[in-house]
């Protein structure tokens, strides 16, 4: 073979081999800068918690939405009751209100899209470490690299993890009984 790319292209053994051994080192590095990259937490870890995030997010803001919009018709009614100009005054600004919190419905819009996305990375992220092996996968060292107050700030914790306030209490009420 090498006989035949010699006189077809009028490279040299050895320069064919040189291409080769770069070639090689090249796949090597990349390899390596992959699993610097640790693409096994960004699938395992990374990703997941941020769509998590992301989830909750979505959740957090339909159901301060749904509150706003349940407190706003209880305005309305009061208003209705109220008859006169005041009423239609707070009527009209409840209806802007109202308009206001159709952000609620394009932002849960978006997130969803930024979380599809999301998982299609980690999907193709995970086909890369099976094309590339486990060795590719990089874990790396898990320790949290955030100084200062960046490690302070995780934001309130997710519903399955999340300390629940009956937890608090108790706890509390068990100090103040020591």
């Amino acid at each position: 073979m090498l006989d035949k790319v010699e006189k077809a292209g009028g490279l040299t053994r050895e320069s064919v081999f040189q291409e080769l051994v770069d070639l090689k080192k090249v796949i090597e590095d990349s390899r390596r800068e992959i699993g610097m990259a640790r693409p096994g937490d960004i699938r395992t870890k990374d990703i997941p918690t941020a769509t998590d995030e992301l989830d909750a997010v979505v959740e957090a803001t339909a159901q301060a939405t749904a509150t706003i919009m349940d407190a706003c018709d209880g305005i309305q009614t009061a208003a209705g009751e109220l008859g006169g100009d005041h009423a239609n005054r707070i009527n009209d600004e409840v209806m802007k209100i109202f308009e206001a919190c159709s952000f609620q419905d394009i932002t849960g819009q978006r997130i969803r899209k930024v979380v599809r996305t999301l998982t299609d990375i980690e999907e193709r992220v995970g086909h890369l470490i099976s094309l590339l092996g486990d060795k590719a996968a990089g874990t790396g060292d898990n320790e949290d690299k955030r100084v200062g107050d960046a490690r302070l700030l995780n934001g309130p914790q997710l519903p399955p993890q999340a300390v629940s306030q009956d937890e608090i209490d108790k706890l509390l009420a068990e100090l103040d009984g020591q």
